[in-house]
């Protein structure tokens, strides 16, 4: 692999899943081999000292700008090619795509050989509004490589490229590490904390947005619990949508069987995972399809952990499960198809167990880490 420049927004210690998909990405390539330029988490020095102790933990050097978003600036360009070439570097990695593959074409000048660029849901986004469409369609000329995360990704983000850009397209999603998140991960000990070790567990892992479902879970709790009396929702991890989710679970009467337990740290989520029977995330597209799914890494954690999953129908979601082997995808926003499924789940303790092994065999043969950084180095 050529000496690489990673340049990016998404980076660790700011949280979220483009972000770990970075960091793990990065952490199997070759350290020697690897310059990260990223934005600043924060400016507070809680944030800076939270960076500075997360950097000098990596194996490879982390070079923060002063900014806490990168963009496409001459003045972040300008520093982007004095680390290209103040470190050697032949290769350069977009961690998103847009806008900072715009910088493709000026470090292609100062003498990158392979520049690859990796789209995300909000690509697929862009490739719908006329002026970021020209955008998109710049970044493709001026990469050699734009990675996409599934096929529901590929088709819109292709279709504002050239024939040419859209023909290079290769697939690197996100993978799972299924060393961490496996069948015995310790959710025996999170259902007794939270004193639900007797009761059928509905977990639900994400961020606590609208898009994500956990309002059409709660709708839904009325019909699940009417087959099932003594199921219980587990709500795992924090945003902005918490209030008012608390709010539509009293409203609906299940207060009672709903668990929020607010933001947990990434190291205790394989537990909280492998806390439920079945995993549920009906995401559903918003925003005239701008606010969509691009992946749903989440459905893969679950299967590793040995849990069928219920997903919803929303952008690339459906890239993460087998319809049918590892669970179902159900229309995002019906609660009473969800419903449907989690019960036919949570009733049937032999389909649950088949449904889980297939998944964690899945994720085994073709969602592990080391497949896809294989597959990064060869693009690079």
């Amino acid at each position: 692999m050529h000496k690489t420049l990673i340049v990016t927004n998404d980076f660790p210690p700011r949280p979220g899943g483009i972000q770990a998909f970075l960091h793990n990405m990065a952490l199997r390539l070759d350290p020697d081999r690897v310059v990260v330029y990223a934005s600043t988490w924060k400016r507070s020095a809680e944030g800076r000292e939270a960076t500075a102790a997360f950097d000098a933990e990596q194996p490879f050097q982390v070079v923060r700008d002063r900014t806490t978003m990168l963009l496409p600036t001459p003045r972040v360009t300008r520093r982007a090619v004095e680390l290209l070439r103040e470190h050697g570097c032949e290769s350069v990695w977009f961690g998103a795509a847009a806008p900072l593959g715009l910088m493709g074409p000026a470090l292609r000048r100062a003498g990158a050989r392979r520049i690859v660029a990796t789209t995300h849901g909000h690509e697929a986004g862009w490739a719908q509004l006329p002026a970021a469409r020209q955008l998109l369609r710049r970044i493709g000329e001026g990469t050699d490589t734009l990675t996409y995360l599934g096929e529901y990704t590929r088709s819109r983000i292709a279709s504002a490229l050239t024939d040419r850009a859209a023909a290079r397209m290769e697939q690197l999603p996100p993978g799972v590490d299924e060393k961490t998140f496996h069948p015995g991960s310790g959710g025996a000990a999170v259902r007794a904390r939270l004193g639900l070790s007797d009761r059928p567990v509905v977990v639900c892992v994400s961020r606590l947005v609208p898009r994500k479902g956990q309002d059409t879970l709660i709708e839904a709790m009325p019909l699940i619990l009417a087959a099932v009396p003594d199921a219980v929702l587990l709500v795992v991890g924090g945003g902005p949508y918490e209030g008012d989710l608390r709010k539509l679970a009293a409203a609906t009467g299940v207060a009672g069987s709903v668990v929020f337990t607010g933001a947990v740290p990434w190291a205790e989520l394989p537990a909280h995972y492998g806390a439920g029977d079945v995993f549920a995330m009906p995401c559903r597209t918003r925003r005239g399809g701008l606010d969509v799914e691009g992946l749903g890494i989440v459905y893969l954690e679950a299967s590793a952990t040995g849990l069928p999953v219920v997903a919803g129908d929303s952008g690339g979601a459906p890239d993460a499960v087998l319809d049918g082997e590892t669970g179902w995808v159900v229309p995002g926003g019906s609660p009473e198809e969800a419903a449907e499924r989690v019960v036919a789940l949570l009733r049937d303790p032999d389909l649950r167990a088949r449904m889980g092994a297939r998944g964690r065999a899945w994720v085994e043969e073709k969602w592990r880490w080391d497949l896809l950084a294989e597959r990064l180095r060869e693009l690079l």
